[in-house]
């Protein structure tokens, strides 16, 4: 198989990843669209580079993060601003409203944490553990582990309200 054939299949099956990662950081569709365009950009231009050091969820992952990042600092510098819409969350053919509307406020409460910590918690949400989670940020693991609790409980008193 031809590199670029690896690359769209890697990136189909991972395309979750990225999906998620685009509606933590973004405040709209158009915005998502082109986070996710950035993302997949960036994996192209550093698939080569991979060297299975680490597992490809977790490269990607790093990848995928600091777009976000640098294209959410990128954005500030410009002082631009945009009206915040309400993400549509996948709609499945088993729909539970209650599991969705609670899903939909979770997402919410972490859509206003600060950028460090919505990562943090979308990994967590991936079933990413610590180690991973701090090979990903670059942090260590029990600093993660103390990030997490301070972010559950800062969660569980926005819920609470």
């Amino acid at each position: 198989m031809d590199r670029e054939n690896e690359f769209v299949q890697v990136i189909r099956q991972n395309e979750g990843v990225i999906f998620k990662i685009t509606t933590i950081y973004t405040d709209n569709r158009e915005d998502q669209q082109d986070l996710y365009q950035d993302i997949v950009y960036q994996l192209w231009k550093s698939f080569d580079s991979f060297r299975n050091e680490s597992k490809f969820s977790t490269w990607m992952y790093r990848i995928a993060l600091n777009t976000a990042l640098t294209r959410i600092k990128k954005n500030k510098r410009k002082g631009h601003s945009v009206a915040i819409e309400k993400v549509v969350l996948r709609k499945t053919e088993f729909y539970d409203t209650v599991f969705e509307e609670r899903v939909k406020m979770l997402y919410d409460q972490i859509h206003q944490l600060n950028i460090l910590e919505k990562g943090i918690m979308l990994l967590l949400l991936e079933g990413k553990k610590y180690d991973e989670i701090a090979e990903i940020t670059g942090m260590t693991s029990s600093n993660i582990g103390t990030r997490i609790s301070r972010i559950k409980e800062k969660l569980k008193s926005q819920m609470v309200k």
